[in-house]
């Protein structure tokens, strides 16, 4: 008995430390990775079972990203695992401190535009303080302004200020002035309206920082888990303004049908628009296999992680999301440029596919663009979003579809199910605490807990939902989803349908509630 325990502790031992590269603060990630890979490559016995590459305790900071190549892949009985050590994600991949702003008019909240001007691309607003003025005309101190569009905002670049008395008239640097004034939805709305033309002028730390941490282009079973990615940049507003189609998808060219609008998918067709994505901290594409679980991200100033292109069989588990300047989790193809986003697309569904996101936590997304949402995935299939917790955040909460169109895109087989959903739609509205655009037959939105939208202080109207069933949304069972738990009503009731929005619903949707 004592010969076999000490084979035992010899061979744990041996398995503790064989295939293990240990990092510590101040050392390079790279140089761990690099290592990993000669194993791979020279095919050492240390690649049995695995390779773990052990982050100890401290920040480890990135002048560039680290790069997971195909050359890094594991196998499904050696994948390769980047770790931190112990349970508090004291083990921080981290970049720089993100650009800060000062608000510099109003001081708190947003003001009324007066009018917005699409043939001379200006808008005209009361005139700010002095020291506002003065301060932009004899330092050229960078100012930009957030102007609030609905389900979107646009950060203008402020080129120059022309005083009329009580009236300023504003004028914005390309190419987010053509962009905001050529494209028509979403504009701000003048007269009558609650908020929707609402703006600040503000000030911005005018650097360029890193944005990204991590990228894995081609790195199939990968998996990382207990460590934090922290502090990311988001430099495009300060190069090129921000003007965004929906979403936080930022616009780089745009117009409106002005002869014979319509096109043969849609004869009430009238903008055009192409799109890039956001840069995300973290980015997985070309890939399958790739885990995250119990990871933290937070303090990342745009997308936190995304699954771009390409992939496969992906989860997010028991990961944690905090003051995220975008989206917390993105996932699949939006139809990004070259291609035009609002045509019917019928070959990207199958490239985003068999994605879990699970049991995550999810709080303060959203938070520098405020169009951005917590879980947003565009053309998918055979996807899981389940008893994810998600609140605070500033348009809609999780979001799935693309494309605006009830023709068959591929879109099938996505469930919804058992997330708990709060605190959405805090500044904008046409929103949804669940969100879907387009037919996706087999699809299941069922057993969440969904609380009132947020009363957003500069929202046009009352369009927001617990449930919105956006433009030709089809192929839907949506059952047994009740209203959030409250003191003042401790009885979760189901969803009623007069709280679930609909745009143009398909004739396949089951309403089971």
């Amino acid at each position: 008995m004592r010969k076999i325990l000490t084979i035992l502790l010899l061979m744990a031992v041996h398995n503790s430390f064989a295939g293990e590269i240990v990092v510590h603060e101040g050392e390079s990630l790279h140089d761990a990775l690099r290592q990993a890979r000669e194993w791979r490559r020279t095919n050492d016995s240390r690649c049995e079972g695995g390779i773990t590459i052990t982050l100890q305790a401290g920040r480890y900071y990135m002048n560039e990203p680290l790069f997971l190549r195909p050359e890094d892949s594991g196998t499904e009985k050696s994948p390769l695992i980047i770790r931190g050590i112990g349970e508090k994600h004291t083990s921080v991949i981290c970049g720089d401190d993100r650009q800060k702003h000062t608000q510099l008019w109003p001081k708190e909240g947003m003001e009324r535009m007066m009018s917005f001007n699409k043939e001379a691309r200006t808008i005209t607003i009361p005139t700010p303080s002095d020291s506002v003025l003065q301060g932009f005309s004899s330092e050229k101190a960078p100012m930009e302004m957030v102007v609030h569009q609905r389900w979107a905002i646009a950060i203008l670049r402020v080129k120059d200020f022309t005083v009329h008395g009580n009236s300023t008239i504003v004028s914005f640097m390309e190419p987010e002035s053509r962009l905001e004034f050529e494209h028509p939805w979403p504009q701000p709305v003048i007269g009558g309206e609650k908020g929707n033309s609402s703006f600040l002028l503000r000030t911005t730390e005018q650097r360029d920082g890193i944005e990204q941490l991590v990228i894995v282009d081609g790195a199939n079973y990968v998996r990382f888990e207990g460590v934090t990615f922290d502090k990311t940049c988001w430099n495009r507003p300060l190069h090129k303004g921000h003007v965004t189609l929906q979403g936080g998808f930022p616009l780089i060219d745009a117009y409106k049908l002005k002869e014979n609008p319509g096109l043969p998918w849609d004869d009430g067709l009238e903008n055009q628009a192409w799109i890039e994505r956001p840069v995300s901290a973290v980015t997985v594409k070309n890939a399958h296999h790739v885990d995250f679980h119990s990871v933290l991200f937070q303090n990342l100033a745009a997308t936190a992680l995304d699954f771009v292109d390409n992939i496969s069989d992906c989860s997010v588990q028991n990961c944690t999301f905090g003051n995220i300047g975008g989206t917390a989790i993105m996932g699949g193809s939006f139809a990004e440029s070259p291609r035009e986003v609002h045509r019917p697309y019928t070959d990207l569904a199958e490239r985003c596919q068999r994605l879990t996101i699970e049991k995550n936590f999810i709080v303060d997304a959203s938070t520098e663009d405020w169009g951005a949402v917590a879980v947003g995935l565009g053309y998918v299939r055979d996807c899981t979003i389940s008893s994810n917790y998600v609140s605070r955040v500033n348009y809609s909460g999780i979001c799935v579809g693309w494309g605006w169109t009830p023709l068959d895109t591929g879109m099938k087989n996505n469930r919804i199910t058992d997330n708990n959903v709060s605190h959405y739609a805090r500044q904008l509205y046409d929103a949804g605490g669940i969100y879907t655009l387009s037919n996706q037959p087999g699809s299941v939105i069922s057993g969440n807990i969904i609380s009132a939208p947020y009363p957003a202080p500069y929202a046009t109207n009352n369009r927001g939902f617990r449930i919105y069933l956006d433009a030709r949304t089809d192929g839907f069972t949506i059952e047994n989803n009740k209203t959030e738990v409250s003191t003042s009503h401790p009885e979760a009731r189901p969803i009623r349908r007069d709280e679930i929005g609909d745009n143009h619903p398909g004739p396949n949707l089951i309403f089971k509630q």
